[in-house]
């Protein structure tokens, strides 16, 4: 199961033996997999600071986990010939991510921790922001040449009334610069090219005899050429629809045909020449943005855990990756285990119908212990 949850309770003795009972029960009931989660010694600042920082860090615990999930999922879309790797390149610091996240350890270098807590904040919000702008670029430039690569690939299949003729025909097909004379090119049926053979030279006036030759054929008919006086063309295009020969409406360019092909190979070529730099960048900063969320989360740990246990900071937070089907009967007994810090919140846990006075439930649950969400099951789906 890739949901963890992180939580905190008191360091003092007696919350002490309440986490190895914790720890006893879970592990001789296969509940949960437990470690401990090393959160350093940062500045509180004022209590007002850290009530105002606390819905900050909510935020932008929200759009950091928006952004992963952004990359992973465009990873996944760049990969699209082996979506079935995509996993294995989603990183975070060389190692994959359950790795990370259970042997967390802050990242002094990036993350000062001399400086006040919002600064960090700042900076990890900066730093995630940035990550996004970047993505929309990059991805608006590749996605333009993906685009505009498919289109012109998708002239290239259907059948021969639809797409394009730039690859099938060759100037030797054509009468080309005449003033009298012009080459056609006509849609026969299947079923109906012995029909065409003996009918084409009559469905109008100066039809060039044995002038037809198919030069392509598809599932449902063939391509052939007619030559013909200009001056019939629309007589000629009237009578072949009447007898379902359709005319497709083609001129010979050379210049024209030309540029199609070689815009087609320019684009192929652009494409791949920026696959790579274009995934190694969403790889690298997968896992910087995967390092910054998890680092708000551990601020989020470290502030609530101040606002709900005071000072002097005295916390152990703890990581527990839950059983699937043990789901239920951990939080049982984590409630029981932790009621002695919010009796109230946890007689209303029990008796759900109860309300707390005083209590103002937002959108993140509430435990009498500090708990906070990390689900990469997130990510499984890219």
């Amino acid at each position: 199961m890739s949901e963890f949850w992180l939580i905190s309770a008191p360091g003092d003795k007696t919350n002490l033996q309440a986490w190895e009972r914790m720890n006893t029960v879970t592990s001789k009931s296969n509940l949960s997999s437990n470690s401990k989660f090393h959160i350093p010694d940062l500045k509180v600042g004022t209590l007002d600071a850290l009530v105002g920082l606390s819905d900050e860090l909510g935020k932008l615990d929200s759009f950091a986990e928006s952004v992963i999930k952004k990359i992973a999922q465009y990873i996944g879309e760049v990969m699209e010939d082996s979506k079935d790797k995509v996993q294995e390149n989603l990183l975070a610091n060389g190692v994959d991510l359950i790795s990370y996240l259970t042997r967390f350890e802050w990242d002094m270098a990036k993350y000062p921790i001399k400086q006040p807590l919002k600064n960090i904040s700042e900076a990890l919000a900066k730093q995630v922001t940035q990550i996004e702008t970047d993505l929309k670029t990059r991805s608006a430039a590749y996605n333009n040449i993906k685009g505009n690569l498919q289109s012109l690939e998708k002239k290239t299949v259907g059948n021969l009334l639809t797409r394009t003729l730039a690859d099938i025909v060759h100037k030797e097909d054509f009468v080309l610069n005449s003033e009298y004379l012009i080459t056609l090119l006509v849609v026969v049926p299947k079923s109906s090219y012995v029909q065409w053979q003996k009918t084409y030279e009559s469905l109008s006036d100066m039809v060039v005899p044995r002038s037809t030759k198919m030069i392509a054929e598809d599932a449902e008919g063939g391509l052939f050429t007619v030559t013909l006086f200009r001056k019939v063309m629309d007589d000629f295009k009237a009578k072949a629809r009447e007898n379902r020969f359709m005319v497709r409406e083609f001129y010979f360019d050379e210049k024209e045909l030309k540029c199609e092909k070689e815009e087609l190979m320019k684009l192929a070529s652009d494409k791949k020449q920026q696959y790579g730099p274009l995934l190694r960048w969403l790889k690298v900063n997968f896992s910087e943005a995967f390092v910054a969320w998890i680092h708000v989360k551990a601020l989020r740990v470290f502030v609530e855990s101040v606002l709900r246990y005071g000072l002097p900071v005295n916390f152990q937070a703890m990581l527990l990756q839950p059983n699937r089907k043990s789901v239920k009967r951990l939080r049982d007994v984590l409630n029981v285990v932790f009621k002695h810090l919010d009796e109230v919140a946890a007689a209303s846990i029990m008796e759900p119908g109860m309300d707390i006075p005083g209590l103002q439930l937002s959108n993140q649950e509430y435990y009498p212990y500090v708990y906070f969400k990390v689900d990469l099951s997130l990510l499984d789906s890219s």
